[in-house]
């Protein structure tokens, strides 16, 4: 099957830059945000972040204007979208809302239709849908998507050879680099990531260093671009502590209990960049 239009559910910072990259790709997409005001910033981030790629000479103004021309911004899955031969699923790390986005795909598609799942850390085999587990599969880009070359791809128990080959084969036309990953908590990113930012979190709550000196380190001694501290912030506290209780149910292993400050900072609403304050203020 040739992949010609695709619809993206989720209009978050991952999914509006997955809409960004196929648009831009020349793919039909569809923008699929259930909340319309989100859905409007959604396509304004994307008006900016091309504009971005104008200053910088990767595309030009017609190209701004023929990427934006192919998003279609809806409110819901319905029969609008059936003719969609791929459904990239983007919202937040929730396995009930996800297995519920799955069934008004399968409600509203084509059987021939692949879904994939931007998932960062949870079982593909467990979200895979019972009608055709065969057409499921991780598709995790990493953020910015716009500017990240990486996308895991992640198979789930009984995901078909042809989705995989068909996925692989799309994120090389995206100029993606895909990586091939096993069904495992985390994957390997996040598998790897969080625990260097938790154990960073945890660095700072017994007074090792501060904030800034914790990043400087990692930065200047380990050539990060970015210290994990301000990575986590940029992230979002919310969605590090999601992950880091995914590995620690998935494992049941200590070394991946989330710090307590961590789920401190959750709790008082201090998510990083998209409040205006984590680990460092935002103003």
């Amino acid at each position: 099957m040739e992949i010609n239009t695709v619809a993206v559910i989720g209009g978050g910072t991952m999914g509006n830059g997955i809409a960004h990259i196929f648009a831009l790709n020349k793919f039909d997409t569809y923008l699929i945000e259930q909340n319309k005001e989100a859905g409007k910033k959604a396509l304004s981030t994307i008006s900016t972040n091309l504009d971005r790629q104008i200053a910088k000479e990767l595309i030009t103004t017609d190209e701004k204007q023929e990427t934006l021309s192919r998003i279609m911004l809806l409110d819901r899955i319905d029969n609008q979208t059936y003719n969609s031969d791929l459904y990239i699923e983007a919202i937040y790390e929730n396995k009930t809302a996800k297995l519920n986005i799955y069934k008004e795909i399968l409600n509203n598609s084509k059987a021939e239709s692949i879904i994939a799942t931007n998932t960062s850390s949870l079982s593909i085999t467990e979200l895979a849908p019972e009608q055709k587990p065969d057409k499921f599969i991780g598709m995790h880009f990493m953020n910015p998507v716009p500017m990240m070359k990486l996308v895991e791809i992640i198979r789930g128990y009984s995901t078909s050879e042809s989705t995989y080959q068909e996925i692989r084969d799309l994120a090389i036309k995206l100029s993606k680099e895909p990586v091939e990953v096993f069904d495992y908590p985390g994957f390997v990113s996040n598998r790897i990531l969080m625990p260097m930012i938790n154990e960073a979190i945890f660095c700072l709550m017994e007074g090792v260093a501060s904030a800034k000196d914790i990043d400087t380190v990692m930065k200047l001694g380990m050539n990060h671009p970015m210290g994990p501290l301000a990575l986590a912030d940029f992230i979002g506290l919310d969605i590090c502590l999601d992950i880091m209780n995914v590995l620690y149910s998935g494992y049941n292993d200590s070394k991946y209990r989330a710090c307590p400050l961590l789920k401190k900072m959750v709790a008082a609403k201090k998510l990083g960049k998209k409040t205006g304050e984590g680990f460092y203020k935002y103003i």
